[in-house]
């Protein structure tokens, strides 16, 4: 994926904090998708605040392993939502997963693939830096 440069997106449209712009690794922030659209602000970015009460600040790249758990925990992000303009998700797509739930994944044994550079820091309030790069991919 092609750098799209920081996610400054969100501080546009909300006031949130320059610490929530922050990856994981103490840098900007960077896009996580742009198609399909995702962030908890549909800005393509794991950006945070106080509206975002899931925390959705790991980027993921989905497998088909971790969307089936997903499923089975009660939130189905392979089915397409039009009328939510959710387009339904696949193995390989890239998406701003709530941290709580990879942190569920990774107890399970299924977690995703992570985008240090577009996983936010707030995401350290409940998954572990070290879990993290252990299932860290490079873009």
């Amino acid at each position: 994926m092609k750098s799209l440069g920081p996610c400054i997106v969100s501080v546009m449209i909300k006031n949130i904090e320059s610490k929530y712009q922050q990856s994981v690794l103490g840098e900007d922030l960077i896009p996580c998708s742009m198609d399909p659209l995702t962030g908890f602000y549909r800005s393509g970015c794991c950006d945070t605040g106080p509206d975002d009460q899931g925390s959705h600040t790991v980027c993921v790249v989905l497998t088909e392993e971790f969307l089936t758990f997903s499923r089975t925990a009660g939130n189905d992000l392979s089915t397409p939502m039009p009328e939510w303009g959710f387009p339904g998700l696949k193995p390989g797509d890239r998406w701003c997963l709530c941290a709580a739930r990879w942190q569920e994944a990774l107890q399970a044994g299924v977690a995703p693939s992570v985008l240090l550079e577009a996983t936010n820091a707030a995401s350290l309030e409940y998954v572990d830096l070290d879990d993290l790069r252990a299932h860290s991919i490079s873009i």
